[in-house]
C-alpha cells in the first residue's frame, strides 16, 4: 500500500488547530506537517512593534505545545517563504487564505499560483470577482457564523519535518526586545483564558466600551488573539453566545464579530485601503499642508489636548486603545491637525499589538471621511473628557504632569487660572503644553473644505466601483455606519 502524501500545513495568521480548514484537509488527505515561516521582510519593515512580534512568538510556542499534545509539533523556518516552500520535503502544501495587503498580498498571489499549493477559505469572506454587481454580504456572514467550527484532530502522527531555528533564535536575529507594558500574552491557552474570563464577566461589558479607562478593564481584549488566529472569530462568537449570560453583552459582541468580518471583506475586495483614499476626490487631502512638527507632537502625545495626549501615550506605552479613542485621535489628526492621513494610520498600525490592516486602515479612511459617504465626525476632545473621562482617571494615568490639576480644569488646562496653576504645581506652557492649534478655527476651516468638495465627492460615488468600495455593508436592509441604534453599533466611533 502506498504511503500517504506528506502535506505541509503552512500556518500564517491561523495559529490554532481547531476551526482550521487546511489542517483538517491535511488530516484527511495525508500526513500533516505543520510549519510556520518567519519572513524577514515583515521584521525589517518597521510596521510591527516589538510587542506584536513577541505576541506572535508566544503564539507560535503555544501552537507547538498544542501540536505536541496531539503527537506532532510545529516546524519553524526562517527566510524567504518561496525558497522555504521550495525546500520542504513534502508532496503538497495546504494553506488557509489570509487577509493581507502590500507585500503580503503580492507574496501570496505569487505563491498561491504554485501547482503544489492548495488554498482554503473557510473564513466567511467572499473572494470571487464581484465587479458584476452587488452581493448578499449579510447572508454570507450569517452562513459563516451559523456553521459549526471545524473540529480539531484528536491525534496526529509525528511531524516529518526537522526542527528549524527556535523562536528565541529568531527573536535574537531581529533584536526583538519589547518595551510596552501590560502587553497580553500570546498563544492558544491565553486566548481561551481571556475568552472565558470575558464571557463570565459579560454583564460588565456594555457599560465599559466608550469610557477609555473602563474599556481597559471591561472590553474583551480578544482582538490580538483574533488577529493572529489563536481563536477564529466564529469560535469566539459561539463561545460567548453559549456561555455569556448578559443578553445585551451578547448582542454587542455579536455585532463586533460581524464588523470584524466586514472590515476584512473590504480589504479583500480592494487592497488599496492601506495606500490611498477610496474616493479619488480626497486623494492627497492635506498632503500639501502636512506639518511634520504637528504630526510629531500628535505622535508623542504633546498636543495640549489632554484626552488626545493620554490616548496617544497609551498607544505607545501599551499598544492598545479602545475604538472610541482610536476614532477621536484619527479625526483630530486629519481634521484638526490637517495632516496627511496615511502617516497617522501607519503610526497606529505600527504600535497596535492587535494591528489588523483591514480594521485599522478602513477605520482611518472612514473617520477621516476619505470615502465621501459618511458625515464629517469632528470630535471635540475637550467634550470627550467631560463625557467619557469626567473624573480624569484616564488622563491622569497617561499624562502624569496633569495629575495634580483639579478635575474641573482637565478638559481645558490652558484656561486654568494662574493661582490654581500655582497652588497645584502644574504650570501650563511649562509642565504641559498649550494647545498646538486653535481647535475652533481648524474645525471650521475643515468643515468649509469638505463642504466645497461635497459635490465632487458625490459625483465620484456615481461610479459603481467607487461606491462599492466606499460603502459599508447592508445589514437588515440598511446601510450601516451612518446612524445610531440602541447599541451604538451603527456608529463606527463606538466600535
Amino acid at each position: 500500500m502506498a504511503e500517504p502524501p506528506t502535506v505541509a500545513v503552512w500556518h500564517r495568521d491561523d495559529l490554532r488547530v481547531r476551526d482550521n480548514a487546511a489542517l483538517a484537509a491535511a488530516v484527511d488527505d495525508g500526513h500533516p506537517a505543520p510549519v510556520f515561516v518567519a519572513d524577514p521582510t515583515f521584521y525589517r519593515s518597521g510596521m510591527a512593534a516589538d510587542a506584536r512580534l513577541r505576541f506572535l512568538h508566544e503564539s507560535l510556542t503555544g501552537l507547538d505545545d498544542r501540536y505536541a499534545s496531539l503527537g506532532s509539533g510545529l516546524a519553524l523556518r526562517h527566510g524567504d517563504p518561496a525558497a522555504i516552500l521550495d525546500a520542504l520535503p513534502v508532496d503538497r502544501i495546504y494553506v488557509n487564505r489570509s487577509v493581507t495587503a502590500r507585500y503580503g498580498r503580492e507574496r501570496d498571489d505569487r505563491l498561491f499560483e504554485r501547482d503544489d499549493v492548495t488554498t482554503f477559505a473557510a473564513d466567511g469572506l467572499d473572494r470571487t470577482d464581484r465587479a458584476r454587481g452587488e452581493y448578499d454580504w449579510q447572508a454570507q456572514a450569517d452562513a459563516y457564523f451559523d456553521a459549526d467550527p471545524i473540529r480539531a484532530p484528536e491525534t496526529l502522527p509525528p511531524n516529518p519535518l526537522d526542527d528549524g531555528p527556535t523562536v528565541e533564535a529568531v527573536e535574537r536575529a531581529h533584536g526583538v526586545d519589547p518595551t510596552k507594558r501590560d502587553a497580553p500574552t500570546g498563544g492558544l491557552a491565553a486566548a481561551w483564558e481571556r475568552l472565558r474570563t470575558f464571557a463570565a464577566d459579560l454583564d460588565r461589558y456594555p457599560g465599559g466600551i466608550a469610557d477609555p479607562a473602563a474599556a481597559e478593564e471591561r472590553t474583551s481584549h480578544l482582538s490580538p488573539y483574533l488577529q493572529f488566529g489563536c481563536l477564529s472569530v466564529r469560535e469566539a462568537k459561539r463561545y460567548v453566545d453559549r456561555e455569556g449570560t448578559d443578553r445585551r453583552g451578547r448582542r454587542l459582541f455579536e455585532e463586533r464579530c460581524y464588523w470584524n468580518r466586514h472590515y476584512s471583506q473590504k480589504l479583500v475586495d480592494w487592497p488599496g485601503w492601506t495606500e490611498r483614499a477610496v474616493n479619488p476626490v480626497f486623494r492627497g487631502l492635506f498632503r500639501d499642508r502636512h506639518d511634520p512638527d504637528l504630526a510629531a507632537a500628535w505622535k508623542r502625545g504633546e498636543t495640549g489636548f489632554p484626552l488626545v495626549d493620554a490616548s496617544m501615550r497609551a498607544l505607545r506605552e501599551t499598544g492598545w486603545l479602545n475604538f472610541r479613542t482610536r476614532a477621536m485621535c484619527a479625526a483630530f489628526y486629519t481634521y484638526i491637525c490637517q495632516c496627511w492621513w496615511k502617516e497617522g494610520a501607519d503610526h497606529f498600525y505600527r504600535h497596535l499589538i492587535d494591528g489588523d490592516a483591514a480594521i485599522n486602515y478602513t477605520q482611518w479612511q472612514s473617520q477621516s471621511n476619505l470615502t465621501g459617504v459618511h458625515p464629517v465626525r469632528l470630535y471635540d476632545p475637550r467634550k470627550q473628557v467631560r463625557e467619557h473621562d469626567p473624573d480624569g482617571t484616564f488622563v491622569r494615568r497617561y499624562v502624569p504632569e496633569l495629575r495634580d490639576l483639579p478635575t474641573e480644569h482637565l478638559d481645558r488646562p490652558e484656561r486654568t487660572p494662574l493661582a490654581v496653576q500655582e497652588s497645584s504645581g502644574v504650570h501650563i506652557g511649562e509642565d504641559y503644553p498649550r494647545p498646538v492649534v486653535d481647535f475652533e478655527a481648524r474645525r471650521d476651516e475643515t468643515r468649509r473644505l469638505f463642504s466645497r468638495l461635497a459635490d465632487r465627492a458625490r459625483e465620484a460615488l456615481s461610479d459603481p466601483e467607487v461606491r462599492r468600495r466606499a460603502s459599508l455593508s447592508q445589514r437588515h436592509g440598511r446601510e450601516t455606519g451612518d446612524d445610531d441604534d440602541e447599541s451604538g453599533q451603527r456608529r463606527l466611533d463606538d466600535f
